[in-house]
């Protein structure tokens, strides 16, 4: 249902734990005595359709140039000068957003807040920010559409930031970001482990791993954990139950995390899961 719903659902009582690529102060529903616990390990990819275009560099900058609106064409100069191995045509830039409350909309405006301080002023981050231009969608699928019919892709001259899980899931190419380190690096499972490699884990265990540092050489710049939400009482009386469920999640569950393309957790944040276990009653 998206991130969205899942933050909605449980501040509202009406499910048992609600789901998010986006953290609990994403959401304007009052959630009292909710908190979360990162469960899994995901990005945000960048995918485009661009005739002739196989492969495609980007950096933050120009991301957030092209969303603003001041990158207007795919032929223009700042996109040729990291792709000098393509032939970009004359083809206006189409930039999809989605509609829905969206924890992908979350990590790719933390990304482009962190990167650019014009957007971080004017839009910044949120699951549902005021994207000044360019159609928007609602969920993954909305983001792509069958072209041809057995197969997924962008609009003719759009880009779109979707899951990765759902890029690999339909076999859609996704953009080199370049990374603090300066390599342009794609959302493989590697590349999002190591971003998360030097995460500090605040009290609230709400992660920001967007645009690390320098030192991870190979980090994906838009790589996010995602959370379960739950209320320290279970509105709907399952606490023992839940508890249980979230126990076997964040470890023995965690080898189903590859077969479903996200990255298993880094070791420190099953220590705090573990210990946040206590809070579910």
């Amino acid at each position: 249902m998206g991130s969205g719903t899942g933050l909605q659902d449980i501040g509202e009582n009406l499910v048992d734990f609600g789901a998010s690529d986006a953290p609990l102060s994403a959401d304007t529903t009052p959630c009292d005595t909710c908190f979360q616990i990162p469960w899994a390990l995901t990005a945000t990819g960048v995918a485009w359709n661009v005739p002739g275009v196989h492969k495609l560099r980007l950096t933050g900058k120009i991301l957030a140039e092209i969303y603003l609106g001041q990158i207007k064409n795919w032929d223009s100069s700042q996109i040729k000068k990291l792709n000098k191995h393509e032939r970009f045509p004359n083809l206006q830039i189409t930039p999809f957003h989605r509609l829905d409350g969206s924890g992908d909309s979350y990590a790719f405006t933390d990304y482009l807040s962190k990167v650019n301080s014009t957007w971080k002023r004017e839009i910044g981050r949120g699951t549902k920010p005021a994207f000044p231009v360019g159609p928007g969608a609602d969920k993954n699928s909305g983001m792509v559409q069958p072209i041809p019919a057995e197969t997924f892709g962008i609009t003719r001259g759009g880009i779109a930031y979707i899951a990765v899980t759902y890029l690999i899931a339909h076999r859609i190419a996704a953009a080199s970001i370049k990374n603090a380190a300066g390599n342009y690096e794609v959302p493989n499972f590697k590349n999002i482990a190591n971003a998360a490699k030097g995460v500090r884990i605040p009290g609230n265990r709400e992660l920001h791993i967007v645009d690390p540092s320098k030192k991870d050489k190979i980090a994906y710049p838009i790589s996010t954990f995602t959370y379960v939400m739950m209320k320290s009482t279970d509105p709907l009386g399952n606490g023992p139950e839940l508890r249980s469920f979230v126990s076997w999640a964040v470890t023995t569950g965690q080898s189903f995390s590859e077969p479903l393309d996200f990255v298993p957790l880094p070791k420190n944040i099953v220590k705090v899961d573990k210990r946040a276990l206590s809070l579910i009653h």
